[in-house]
């Protein structure tokens, strides 16, 4: 027994060879306290700067060429005060006389007078100056307060003062809520626990697969440090690019996912080569020699699509795509810098454990890690076709409600029961019907021509009113300059009814261009309604250019990996499918209310482009990482069927572990009180699910067997014309003496061999 205690014999430290990312883990191994240091330096030095600026967030949801930003513009240049961002006290009275009760009058009154003297509000409009703002039978009405800046730049103190003095009229009868978009900001709640629940259950399953606290949290340490980063990073960015301020959740929910799975993958492998006998120092080296190329091509793959969001040219969604992929790259390179360091503190004692531990099991003569996969893959390849039509048709149904999907944006119907916000807007729809809560900014163009804007705007509100699916519409009103009027339409179904979307196409295509051609006005369809609309529109026609970006310059990618023509396809194939699923679950659960999980509602018009762009990049991960160690085994011996088996055996684990972890982390989000946050969490657990578990474990067994050799074809143009990228290290592992390995977790180690597997 040599001092390892399992009869293994201990390498020798590493000569100094091996790729860019062995060199890479050297340095990082043998000059740990800098690098640890330097990662610590780099996350004071950047949230110093950060606490010190502060953040700047804001939306931008401008739709240049669209026809509702055409008409915010017009007001704007023409100084219309429909322009500006609102907010509403909302009142209801159960005293006798409603609203108009004298002792109500008076508290209302004198609240409101309050609210005038507060900072942001530059106007008080009292439903006792305009008689629409109080709903028939005078128990409901509301007061406009017009604020000084967009509603995003509100900070929430603010609107909290204007709600506290608001309140104070409340008692006796009398309900006084607030609502407009800037009231939601009470709604909103912190995403901490959602974030806090997916690493405490990240923490739980490695544990579980490595037996220690410290091992287990080492993945989680180096995911904690890239996004603790980038997230100071964008705080500072956020003063000079348009970033959300949702932006930060979105990347914690991407960042430690992928921080995670990328570490693990790395980590994994470093544990394997300690079994086989390996010195710490050339366990990790050979580990990032190996595993670190995986880590940089999937990361490289998840860049690439998140960065062909920017070709929608959609302002807040380019701030967030540049933010996601910056988390990416931050930890990729945590994973191949940061964890080398860890593991040069913690070497010695992580070889003792898992050597020790690999003894002991096979001392016990316990079969083979891996078997129960390359069972499963045996199975599967011995009825291919029936595993391949049974998945495929499965997630087929799975993805068909996706078909059905409407993109919107939550609005305070979504909002949790018991808000401001949502109470707020229940009483408006109460007493001014569903409508009221979404009404339509017509705007009559008399700019240009002889055209008079008083009779234009007159003609288009006696026609509104008589245009079905409208329930009322005002008087217009003209800006000061008398070339521009406005009408707000009231629909008689709820903003986010798809009867109010076919009223806005309805009034585009047919009722407005008849008025034009009468009055020889232009008349725009504008408001948050009408921009919601144009915004889904906008993304739901350009999604055809993104996801030929995407998918092309994947395709080329795992081509030059794979030095395959069929590989790639089947790969964008099977991502497009577990995307399908996710997004058609989405639809069930939010869009149709199912299983009564939350409040049905439409899809947020962002989502499944940013969904794809994620989900295809996190697939590809788990593609290169199961197909790589397939295509080991298909150069080492020749034998298609085989190499699946094997490829199967030696990542299952992994790939089970790495797709639970990003299933927690994402499933975890479905705590949050964000909607939106809630989708992107369910639908990217669902993806993942589908990805690491029915695809990978089914269907790419099943489909490579049916491909056979014909899955590492490539045209010879092809070869010729692509450069050589290797994946796998140079050498294998040494093999472990009497089974004690762990070759599920050793993506290019050696393993006891199927007998089928030799070369023919």
């Amino acid at each position: 027994m040599n001092a390892t205690g399992t009869g293994i014999p201990r390498t020798t430290d590493d000569d100094g060879g091996g790729g860019v990312f062995a060199r890479v883990a050297r340095f990082s191994y043998r000059r740990r306290r800098l690098t640890l240091g330097l990662w610590v330096l780099a996350m004071v030095a950047i949230w110093a700067g950060a606490s010190a600026a502060g953040s700047a967030y804001r939306e931008d949801y401008s739709l240049p060429g669209t026809e509702s930003q055409e008409a915010a513009d017009l007001l704007e240049e023409h100084g219309s005060d429909r322009a500006g961002d609102t907010v509403e006290i909302v009142l209801r009275s159960e005293a006798e006389g409603g609203l108009a009760g004298g002792e109500v009058r008076q508290r209302v009154e004198g609240m409101l007078d309050e609210v005038a003297g507060l900072p942001r509000v530059e106007q008080v409009r009292s439903p006792y100056e305009d008689a629409s703002a109080v709903a028939p039978g005078g128990a409901i009405g509301f007061a406009t307060v017009v604020l000084d800046v967009p509603s995003e730049q509100m900070t929430l103190p603010e609107v909290e003062r204007i709600h506290e003095t608001a309140r104070e009229a409340a008692g006796d009868g009398l309900r006084v809520e607030l609502g407009g978009d800037a009231a939601r900001l009470l709604a909103a709640g912190e995403g901490g626990a959602a974030e806090g629940m997916g690493m405490l259950a990240a923490l739980v399953i490695l544990v579980f697969l490595f037996g220690t606290v410290i091992a287990a949290g080492l993945p989680i340490l180096t995911a904690v440090f890239a996004v603790g980063s980038t997230l100071g990073v964008i705080v500072l960015a956020s003063h000079v690019f348009t970033i959300a301020d949702y932006t930060p959740y979105t990347m914690m929910l991407v960042g430690l996912g992928v921080g995670i799975d990328y570490a693990l993958l790395s980590f994994a492998r470093y544990r394997s080569e300690l079994i086989a006998g390996a010195s710490p120092e050339r366990a990790t080296t050979r580990a990032l020699d190996a595993a670190g190329r995986t880590v940089f091509f999937a990361g490289c793959t998840v860049i690439v699509a998140l960065l062909g969001l920017v070709a929608l040219g959609l302002g807040s969604l380019q701030g967030i795509a540049l933010s996601v992929a910056l988390t990416v790259l931050a930890t990729m390179i945590a994973s191949l810098t940061l964890l080398p360091a860890l593991l040069g503190v913690f070497g010695r004692r992580f070889q003792r454990q898992f050597t020790a531990r690999a003894a002991r099991r096979s001392a016990k003569g316990k079969r083979p890690e891996g078997a129960v996969w390359r069972r499963l893959g045996a199975a599967v390849q011995r009825r291919p076709v029936a595993a391949l039509l049974v998945a495929v048709v499965g997630l087929g149904a799975l993805a068909a409600p996706a078909l059905g999907m409407r993109l919107g944006f939550a609005d305070a119907g979504n909002d949790p029961a018991g808000s401001t916000s949502r109470e707020a807007y229940d009483l408006l729809s109460e007493g001014f019907g569903p409508g009221f809560n979404g009404p339509l900014v017509v705007v009559a163009d008399a700019t240009e021509g002889a055209a008079d804007a008083e009779e234009a705007g007159n003609a288009l509100s006696r026609l509104l009113g008589e245009t079905p699916g409208v329930a009322a519409a005002t008087p217009p009103v003209l800006t000061g300059d008398g070339r521009v009027a406005t009408v707000i339409a009231f629909p008689d179904s709820a903003p986010q009814d798809e009867a109010t979307a076919d009223l806005v196409a309805a009034l585009r295509g047919e009722v407005l261009p008849a008025l034009e051609d009468r009055t020889g006005a232009d008349y725009l369809v504008g408001g948050a309604t009408a921009a919601t609309q144009d915004y889904s529109d906008t993304v739901a026609g350009r999604m055809p250019l993104f996801v030929a970006i995407v998918v092309g310059l994947s395709l080329l990618l795992l081509a030059v990996v794979f030095r395959s023509a069929l590989i790639p396809l089947k790969a964008a194939l099977l991502n497009l499918l577990s995307i399908g699923a996710a997004l058609g679950a989405m639809t069930l659960v939010f869009q149709e209310g199912a299983f009564g999980l939350v409040e049905a509602g439409p899809i947020e018009a962002f989502l499944p482009v940013m969904i794809f762009a994620i989900v295809f990049g996190l697939s590809m991960d788990y593609e290169i990482f199961l197909v790589s160690r397939i295509h080991e085994e298909w150069e080492r011996t020749g034998n298609a069927s085989a190499a699946v088996r094997e490829g199967l055996g030696h990542t299952g684990s992994v790939i089970t572990a790495a797709g639970a972890i990003m299933i927690v982390v994402f499933g975890a989000f479905m705590l949050s009180p964000e909607r939106m946050l809630q989708q992107m969490g369910f639908g990217m657990a669902v993806a993942i699910f589908v990805d690491a578990v029915i695809i990978r474990c089914l269907i790419v067994p099943a489909a490579m067997e049916l491909l056979g050799r014909r899955a590492w074809w490539l045209p010879a143009p092809l070869e010729r014309l692509l450069p050589r990228v290797r994946l796998e290290t140079p050498e294998p592992a040494p093999a472990v003496a009497g089974g004690a390995g762990d070759p599920d977790l050793d993506p290019a180690g050696s393993q006891e061999r199927d007998p089928r597997s030799a070369r023919i």
